[in-house]
């Protein structure tokens, strides 16, 4: 049986069931897994000053409501990490190469922040659907395009992380094909074989970054929801 290189995307299955959750299962448990032992080690040690630089520099810019969000944004983003690290292990799975996980992740936080700003100001949440001074003309128009750019963003979050791991993954299985292929000739099997390393290192920062991404934009997001005018926070004498 000879295998297609879009099988390695295929989800697995063992007796009849995913082996996604499995996969989707471990980060979670290390995650959850803090003993004694584990906060005193030298990945906590390092974990730590880094989580907190990161959260500083995302929610500095967003109001006090938005702070609330810090947890589950964190915890999103080492839970996509270690999925997009854990995957470029040999023999495993990436649950993050598929578009129904991505979306899954992105439409329901995606929708949280927009109905947040729904419900906490809804008219400055509707005035993003049209810039001021707008030509009456236009303003059919604009509003239809604005509208269709709301709903385009949990597409791009998805899509955007899919994307990156899907074409990391096909040039890794590409470069592994062609370094079997040329093994005979011992020049270009070198070539190959540095190539597959620093393509293995570029994975490697990809998936760290397209974690860091994905949070960056929907703090983003979250931040036209929740942020207010500075001429509104000011003391009434």
């Amino acid at each position: 049986m000879t295998l297609a290189i879009f099988d390695q995307f295929n989800s697995p299955t063992m007796f009849g069931l995913p082996l996604a959750w499995l996969a989707m299962l471990i980060p979670s448990i290390l995650l959850m897994l803090q003993t004694p032992n584990f906060i005193k080690s030298r990945y906590h040690t390092l974990l730590m000053p880094t989580l907190m630089t990161i959260t500083k520099q995302l929610f500095t810019p967003i109001n006090t409501q938005g702070h609330k969000w810090a947890l589950i944004c964190m915890a999103s983003m080492m839970f996509i990490l270690m999925i997009n690290l854990l995957g470029l292990l040999p023999y495993t799975y990436t649950p993050t190469t598929q578009l129904s996980m991505n979306m899954g992740l992105a439409v329901p936080m995606w929708l949280a922040t927009v109905l947040i700003g729904l419900q906490k100001k809804p008219t400055e949440a509707l005035a993003h659907l049209l810039p001021e001074g707008t030509p009456i003309a236009l303003i059919p128009m604009l509003v239809i395009i604005e509208t269709i750019s709301l709903f385009i963003r949990p597409i791009a979050l998805g899509v955007r992380l899919t994307a990156n791991l899907t074409a990391g993954h096909l040039l890794i299985q590409l470069i592994s094909i062609t370094t079997f292929t040329v093994m005979p000739m011992i020049s270009l099997t070198l070539a190959t074989s540095l190539l597959l390393f620093l393509l293995t290192i570029l994975e490697l920062a990809v998936a760290m970054i397209q974690a860091y991404v994905f949070i960056l934009l929907l703090t983003l997001y979250l931040q036209e929801n929740v942020y207010v005018p500075p001429s509104s926070r000011m003391p009434h004498g």
